[in-house]
């Protein structure tokens, strides 16, 4: 059991260069980034930089991990880590155990309450989660120095490409997590991370870097009006954001989550998630032109989409 944790707590941080063959390290990615036909996400706009890749197996046990970012002069301003694992298999038992502690056990992170998370709703019955958390991260730390002893080393490949490009971090970033496993849907495990300078939410400077001191930690925002306005604008984009990837890897209606409560007016929340007619189209045209979709899905999905 300790071999399997151990396996699905580095693979999802750690990269191994057996890369599939879809995308490539450095290549730019609009409108949609495409997993499978069962997982595709829909990105805001803009220009998006493959920067980590890989793929692993091990008996029966499959895994993904994609990391996507959006750069402004020499500086990250967004970043989307996705990852995929395949559970069938022979350890199935064991993979459900460390999916458990990973989730619930970490003393680090995980899917329960703690005093960083300004935000975190979940479902858990069996072998079955469903999570969602929005907090704030002292992004540097996190990257080169997080609090996990066992993680120092990780992100090899991620810390590699920064450095060859010179690209820098936030210091203060705002993130969402996204996770949602079950036996009952293909045994599978899907993730979704984003993280977010915040001053593409127009957010005022921060004085306070680290985690417990920052003007968006949840025992401190009251203090800090402005803040606490970009961090509910972030909540909401979350929020919608775990709804769009609810709906995409087709989780089933008991196991969703109820989040209306924390999304804002339609005309404050995201645009850029908004699924409206004509970038519904753009997006299933961009899949038809890569050969992701045949002309016969292209025209069935059309048809949906009008109708």
């Amino acid at each position: 059991m300790k071999i399997i944790l151990m396996i699905l707590m580095t693979s999802l941080l750690f990269n191994i260069n057996a890369f599939s063959k879809e995308y490539k390290i450095n290549d730019i990615v609009e409108h949609q980034f495409y997993i499978n036909k069962n997982f595709v996400v829909d990105l805001p706009k803009g220009k998006w930089i493959l920067a980590e890749k890989s793929t692993w197996f091990y008996h029966g046990l499959t895994n993904k991990l994609f990391t996507i970012v959006k750069v402004d002069n020499g500086k990250i301003i967004n970043g989307i880590t996705i990852t995929q694992w395949k559970t069938a298999g022979i350890y199935e038992p064991q993979v459900n155990q460390a999916l458990y502690e990973i989730m619930f056990k970490n003393k680090y992170d995980g899917c329960y309450d703690k005093p960083k998370y300004t935000i975190i709703e979940f479902y858990v019955r069996g072998n079955t989660h469903n999570c969602f958390w929005v907090g704030h991260h002292d992004l540097i730390k996190v990257v080169y120095n997080p609090d996990d002893p066992d993680l120092r080393g990780a992100n090899a490949q991620f810390k590699k490409w920064l450095k060859e490009k010179q690209f820098s971090l936030p210091k203060v970033a705002l993130y969402s997590d996204h996770s949602y496993f079950s036996r009952l849907a293909r045994g599978r495990w899907y993730t979704i991370s984003y993280i977010a300078d915040p001053k593409t939410l127009n957010a005022p400077d921060n004085k306070f870097i680290k985690e417990e001191s920052s003007e968006y930690h949840k025992h401190n925002i009251d203090n800090y009006p402005e803040y606490k306005k970009i961090m509910k604008k972030w909540v909401s984009m979350s929020a919608q954001r775990h709804i769009d990837f609810e709906k995409s890897i087709k989780v089933l209606k008991r196991h969703r989550l109820n989040l209306n409560d924390l999304l804002l007016e339609k005309n404050n929340v995201d645009d850029d998630q908004s699924n409206n007619v004509v970038n519904q189209l753009q997006k299933l045209k961009d899949m038809l032109n890569s050969g992701i979709l045949t002309k016969e899905e292209f025209d069935k999905a059309k048809k949906k989409i009008l109708n």
